[in-house]
């Protein structure tokens, strides 16, 4: 085991990044700067460029009251962090094949010809997918995005923390989302840090590594 570091100065980024739970209530992120945190993140990979996230964020005291019955710990983050971010992944996410190969026609990126031979492959692959596999293939998908939010929201100053303990039924209940379609994920509070992380251990390479 060692200390939480990095071997390559330039890979900071990977130490600056801490989960925080006490936020300055002070600090508001502009719907404007959240959106190019977002945004940003959005550079993340994803099966077939589908980008099955969407994103509910609750930066209004309303918005904040409506989640919070349902947030099973983590007050300090409800109360104090800017917002609170509810990741969900979309069961449906192949619905937007059509558009997503159609906008990188628009941008030259492939040809028109190319472009009907891929939907043809991806609608079909698609359907092949069974229920769990769908969803697999979505939580590693969000997986992505949610580690690239954490560091797109670092690189603009603020800090979060991932929740897991959250009341998923109840919560996409409340949202009025279908339970078929959209698969609650995980929450992020994010805002600007008002305390100090702890250091924090990591495994050595040596210790989880196999080199074959």
């Amino acid at each position: 085991m060692q200390l939480k570091k990095v071997k390559n100065q330039k890979n900071t980024l990977f130490t600056d990044r801490v989960s925080i739970r006490q936020y300055d209530k002070s600090v508001k992120i502009s719907r404007e700067e959240m959106t190019n945190i977002l945004q940003d993140a959005m550079t993340a990979p994803s099966s077939f460029n589908l980008q099955p996230w969407r994103f509910f964020i609750f930066d209004t005291n309303e918005g904040k009251e409506l989640i919070k019955p349902f947030m099973m710990f983590n007050q300090m983050q409800w109360e104090t962090s800017s917002a609170l971010i509810a990741i969900y992944g979309d069961m449906d996410n192949y619905s937007s094949a059509d558009k997503v190969l159609s906008a990188n026609v628009e941008f030259n990126l492939i040809t028109q010809e190319y472009k009907d031979k891929m939907l043809e492959m991806m609608t079909s692959y698609g359907a092949s997918y069974t229920e769990d596999r769908l969803k697999n293939s979505i939580f590693l998908d969000c997986g992505f995005i949610i580690m690239q939010l954490m560091l797109s929201a670092k690189n603009y100053g603020y800090d979060t923390n991932p929740i897991g303990g959250f009341m998923r039924k109840e919560l996409t209940e409340t949202l009025k989302l279908d339970p078929q379609r959209y698969i609650p994920i995980l929450l992020l509070s994010i805002g600007k840090a008002s305390e100090q992380a702890k250091e924090s251990v990591r495994f050595s390479v040596e210790d989880i590594t196999q080199w074959r």
